[in-house]
């Protein structure tokens, strides 16, 4: 099998490919200020992952599975009852036959598994939710979706040893820097991408204090920092 691949597209917005060479659209809000794609760009999605109902995470996921003939959308029923009836997306094309999932759900998608976890936010419709994505090779990504530090996070790391964990810095709106880097001697992922920061003015503009406290926190995380549209490939 080949590599995962991992392209950070601003904001919380990330592309995963698989070893299989699935594309996996994790909070696809592309008209962030930072992203290097435009909704239209996209037409080859496999899975379409939204972490909670707020504007920048839900973002151009309708959009994405109307264009892309094979998308499977999953997220939590109320949210996905909302991009049914309000964006248009058609119920075949959603988890479950259009339910959506819950907290603790597990599915199979084209070879992926997608587990929805907990996370400490807000949202317009739903509870807000991260996702643990165990690949082909089993490989296993967490995107901790917006989020607070909390214990449970331990729990993720030990049910799911990561190989790599998508982990929120920005502060005012998620974790900050410091509690980000003790979300890592947490969940013990071998390595991270830090994400949701610099997008607004409001956030955190540079990973460089979080890359700092990693190294006193959680030493043997490797921290990889990302532009917009560069990809971080590892097998």
């Amino acid at each position: 099998m080949g590599k995962v691949g991992v392209k950070w597209l601003g904001h919380a917005a990330f592309v995963i490919t698989s070893p299989g060479e699935r594309k996996i659209y994790v909070d696809p809000w592309l008209e962030n200020p930072l992203s290097p794609l435009k909704p239209g760009d996209i037409k080859d999605a496999d899975i379409v992952l939204v972490t909670h109902d707020h504007f920048d995470h839900i973002g151009n996921a309708a959009d994405i599975v109307k264009s892309s003939p094979e998308a499977v959308l999953i997220s939590q029923p109320e949210t996905a009852q909302k991009l049914q009836s309000e964006m248009g997306v058609p119920s075949e094309r959603v988890i479950f036959g259009g339910f959506g999932m819950n907290t603790g759900a597990c599915t199979a998608v084209k070879g992926i598994q997608v587990i929805m976890v907990h996370a400490f936010h807000s949202s317009a419709t739903a509870n807000p939710c991260g996702y643990v994505l165990i690949l082909e090779d089993g490989k296993k990504i967490y995107h901790a979706g917006d989020t607070g530090i909390f214990s449970d996070m331990k729990l993720i790391g030990e049910l799911y040893p990561l190989d790599l964990a998508l982990i929120p810095i920005g502060s005012c709106f998620t974790m900050d820097p410091y509690q980000a880097s003790k979300a890592l001697s947490l969940l013990n992922p071998k390595r991270v991408i830090p994400m949701h920061f610099k997008t607004f003015p409001i956030l955190v503009q540079d990973a460089g204090s979080f890359k700092e406290l990693a190294k006193r926190e959680a030493p043997g995380v490797e921290v990889i920092i990302l532009e917009p549209g560069q990809e971080y490939s590892f097998e």
